[in-house]
């Protein structure tokens, strides 16, 4: 006779575990200590075996019935049922493994452990959150074309067109590591192309006229703010370096008799030290600045803390404080000024400029 709920309600502990049958091999055992286990005898391979399937209430008796009939379906197959749970077990283990969100950061952690510097990290990380509501807990191999678009026009949606094309571009290296470590078979954010509104190239204000180059290097040296400061400016357009490479310096990056400073991997975008030759003018402002600010750590150090650099706003705010608008000078825009002026020179091989902009050895 089949089990009823009221049946299963009524049943009591007794001293020892006993049976409530239902049909086709599924039955209650109660237990001593009040709990009711739903478990199923059956032959295979000539050896009686038991499956559990769960406690009542968490698995009602209807479902315990829809357990039940899936494992004698395999029965029927010639399949242990035992066998097929523990497989579909290990597959759902090794899904949850093949998620966008566990891909994601086994992906950040191999940046970490090569050194990619904290701000990049957290900017891809900010990238990827973005993405983790939708895609977060689906295998990355089950990820849709249209599911990746769903995310970048949430992106489009607030006018950030930039941000949604170097999300493009992060999703397409997370599925190229995907594949590597055989998680999925091919990168699909490549069908993306086009897709994407593009973006209009903002590039950095810069001076690119000889005759403005020559007011604007007389203007820095009348710079009356903090003396650090000016002669940050005044080496700008010598190194043209990044200004974040330049504003984080530190006195032990310097050889001033090999005349050489190199520039730490962690500091670098390219990810490789940055060696950068020092000419007699640059040598005799740096010894300038060893008198104001050797003792520390870094060459221009914040006023109020010698344990940190100047701000990232320190050099813009001067070259505004001279006179010069965002729309006319930026600290960047030394790197612009040069490429520009030392390509027209046609003293230097293209090739060589390129070099000292991003990596000369």
């Amino acid at each position: 006779m089949p089990l009823t709920f009221t049946a299963i309600n009524a049943a009591k502990p007794k001293d020892k575990p006993y049976k409530l049958a239902d049909e086709r091999g599924l039955y209650l055992m109660v237990m001593p200590t009040g709990g009711r286990l739903w478990r199923m005898n059956y032959r295979f391979d000539r050896k009686q075996k038991t499956l559990s399937f769960g406690k009542f209430p968490d698995l009602s008796l209807a479902k315990a019935r829809e357990v039940r009939d899936i494992a004698r379906e395999a029965l029927a197959l010639g399949l242990d049922p035992a066998e097929e749970r523990k497989a579909r077990e290990r597959e759902a283990r090794i899904r949850r493994s093949e998620t966008f969100k566990v891909i994601s950061d086994e992906w950040l952690d191999r940046l970490t452990l090569e050194g990619r510097a904290t701000k990049t990290l957290a900017k891809l990380r900010w990238m990827i959150d973005i993405a983790t509501p939708l895609l977060g807990n689906r295998p990355i191999a089950d990820i849709t074309v249209p599911e990746l678009l769903q995310v970048l026009r949430s992106v489009e949606a607030r006018g950030r067109y930039e941000t949604a094309t170097r999300l493009r571009s992060t999703f397409g290296t997370i599925f190229r590591y995907a594949i590597a470590t055989g998680r999925a078979q091919r990168d699909i954010s490549a069908d993306l192309r086009g897709a994407l509104i593009t973006p209009k190239v903002k590039h950095r204000a810069a001076i690119l006229e000889p005759a403005a180059l020559g007011g604007l290097l007389r203007a820095i040296d009348t710079y009356d703010g903090q003396p650090t400061v000016r002669i940050a400016l005044q080496l700008a357009p010598h190194l043209f370096v990044r200004p974040g490479e330049l504003r984080m310096a530190e006195w032990t990056e310097f050889d001033l008799e090999a005349r050489l400073w190199v520039i730490p991997v962690a500091k670098t975008k390219m990810r490789r030290p940055h060696k950068v030759h020092l000419t007699d003018e640059v040598l005799a402002l740096l010894k300038k600045l060893r008198r104001m600010s050797g003792d520390g750590i870094y060459l221009f150090p914040s006023v109020r803390t010698p344990k940190r650099p100047i701000t990232d706003n320190t050099l813009n705010a001067a070259l505004r404080r001279l006179g010069y608008t965002s729309e006319e000078m930026t600290a960047h825009g030394f790197r612009a000024t040069a490429s520009t002026l030392l390509n027209e020179s046609r003293k230097w091989h293209p090739d060589a400029i390129e070099r000292q902009l991003v990596d000369c050895h």
